[in-house]
């Protein structure tokens, strides 16, 4: 699959993807919904991902909201489908799964993935985030990690430990398709906000205005 060198843009084709379902054992392709229906598309990271969980989660509250308006939802989670499966199992969320562990989906959407420079770590250390308004207050980057596990009770397993050295420090974007296969609408992490939109997500209204400026 090819690669971009910035973000997929609105107005451009959207690059095409095969991945192995989460439900079940079929490949889910951009061409299952070219000619059919608009695609809303997320790219997150795997489950060692605290950030990921909560998004995934919040991303199955309004699915049926686009699914009534003729948008289908598809969330593509940077694990092996076998540890996706397990996950899933125990915390269902609504909309449709697929694996993608060596992130081609990632890289083939232009998403960033910043260098890891003694810069980088000094600011994650200093910029202070709440994207879900569940900490007490804004915290450092690092430590909100670290608290958002905490309070999850997640415990890392060693496929989290291999997708942790692959996909670190991977950003995550979203996408609106139309039913041509056209980029019509984009949100890349952190490209507005830097650091500090790390975790965010525009409001279930953005994205639904955007599903409806894509169904027409």
């Amino acid at each position: 699959m090819a690669s971009t060198m910035h973000p997929v843009a609105p107005g451009e084709l959207a690059p095409n993807f095969a991945l192995p379902a989460v439900a079940g054992s079929g490949i889910i392709s951009l061409d299952d919904y070219r000619g059919r229906s608009p695609l809303f598309l997320s790219l997150m990271l795997g489950l060692w991902c605290p950030f990921c969980r909560r998004q995934l989660a919040q991303l199955g509250t309004f699915e049926d909201r686009l699914k009534g308006m003729g948008v289908e939802s598809l969330a593509v989670v940077a694990t092996a489908p076998e540890n996706a499966r397990l996950y899933f199992r125990f915390r269902p969320t609504k909309v449709p799964l697929a694996a993608d562990p060596e992130l081609s989906t990632h890289r083939a959407y232009g998403l960033p993935k910043p260098e890891p420079t003694p810069a980088l770590i000094e600011a994650l250390d200093t910029v202070r985030v709440n994207p879900f308004g569940d900490l007490p207050e804004p915290l450092p980057i690092s430590q909100a990690g670290k608290v958002l596990q905490e309070m999850d009770g997640y415990q890392y397993t060693p496929a989290d430990q291999v997708d942790v050295e692959k996909q670190w420090p991977q950003l995550k974007g979203l996408f609106m398709i139309d039913r041509t296969g056209l980029v019509r609408w984009a949100y890349v992490e952190c490209a507005t906000e830097g650091l500090a939109g790390l975790g965010k997500m525009p409001s279930e209204d953005e994205i639904v205005g955007a599903a409806r400026e894509c169904s027409v």
